[in-house]
């Protein structure tokens, strides 16, 4: 029977589709990656980090229950509908701690499951070591548990590449992007070649390793960003900047209470990049605690070339899943250009 907290299996950004008959393909969607564990009326909701997230999202919990199935493990991703899209600015504002506030939230902007994989059906059946070719068709079929409540869907899935093209075509609406899978791999934590994510831009998850303080010293002039490397080690690789001058003064008093040294323990920032905005030198270590997705054009030297751009705060994940193993791998593809 699996225990919660398992590790996910997570996927490798790549940029362009594979192709064959090994691979199907999925949406990404925009929310919190989400796994749920039920054991008769005991229900768990678990985090990518490995965190709970029932309190939250009492919705989902009494869905579950509702469900005739009582022993089960599920993956999917937790989503706030808003019209034909899905906000994450809302779902991010379900994550709070006063449990009248999340409440209120419940009602008002009420989460949905989107189910991708079955990991566990009945108490002994751990269904990991099956390739996704035959869970997927067991998921199938235990969606039909789903038509009691509006609260749980079934992800769907193609092996058309055509298709694939015109979800990509939706990126940044109602979908982040497409995730392609290895039809006889089995289900392993961490990172694997055998799950792979293709989106319309380059993105990473970031630790806020320090910042820096505008020159009047009431904001924050850029947010330095950090990844883990082999040995443990937070390494400053770039900063993202860009903020409007309320949002520089509120982000300056949040960031206030976590400062602490040493902020990165591997390689630290210098002097103040020629592509930050005016501010002090001198920057600020943070205890590595806080996470950000950013959008970036290209990675060299162990960093990002150029600055990069906000997309959005990630709560529901952990610092220390902010690898360099994120990164994109060369290929033969564009290196054999040169090699002609």
């Amino acid at each position: 029977m699996l225990e919660p907290p398992i590790e996910p299996m997570e996927a490798e950004q790549v940029d362009e589709i594979p192709i064959g008959a090994s691979w199907q393909y999925e949406p990404k969607w925009d929310g919190f990656r989400c796994l749920i564990f039920r054991r008769e009326n005991d229900v768990f909701l678990q985090s990518k980090a490995g965190q709970p997230l029932g309190r939250y999202f009492p919705e989902i919990v009494t869905a579950v229950q509702g469900l005739r199935q009582k022993w089960w493990v599920l993956d999917g991703e937790l989503a706030v509908p808003s019209g034909p899209t899905f906000s994450f600015d809302r779902l991010l504002q379900r994550v709070h701690p006063a449990a009248s506030r999340v409440a209120k939230l419940a009602k008002e902007t009420p989460a949905i499951y989107i189910a991708f994989d079955l990991l566990m059906v009945g108490r002994k059946t751990d269904l990991r070591d099956q390739p996704l070719a035959e869970r997927r068709p067991q998921l199938d079929e235990f969606s039909i548990n789903f038509r009691t409540t509006d609260r749980f869907h079934l992800s769907p899935l193609t092996l058309e590449t055509r298709q694939v093209r015109a979800w990509l075509e939706t990126t940044g609406n109602n979908l982040d992007g497409v995730m392609c899978k290895q039809r006889e791999s089995s289900y392993v934590g961490g990172t694997s070649s055998a799950c792979q994510k293709v989106k319309n831009y380059r993105s990473i998850d970031c630790v806020l390793g320090g910042f820096r303080y505008t020159e009047d010293g009431k904001g924050v002039a850029s947010l330095l960003l950090g990844l883990y490397d082999e040995e443990g080690k937070l390494n400053h690789v770039g900063f993202t900047s860009g903020f409007e001058r309320e949002e520089r003064v509120r982000l300056a008093k949040r960031l206030k209470k976590l400062i602490r040294p040493p902020g990165f323990d591997g390689n630290a920032p210098g002097g103040k990049s020629r592509w930050a905005p005016a501010g002090s030198r001198e920057w600020k270590p943070l205890r590595p605690e806080l996470v950000v997705e950013v959008c970036y054009d290209h990675f060299t030297g162990g960093r990002f070339r150029h600055g990069t751009r906000l997309l959005r705060w990630r709560p529901d994940k952990a610092p220390r899943q902010c690898r360099y193993s994120q990164l994109p791998k060369p290929t033969e593809k564009v290196f054999g250009l040169l090699l002609k």
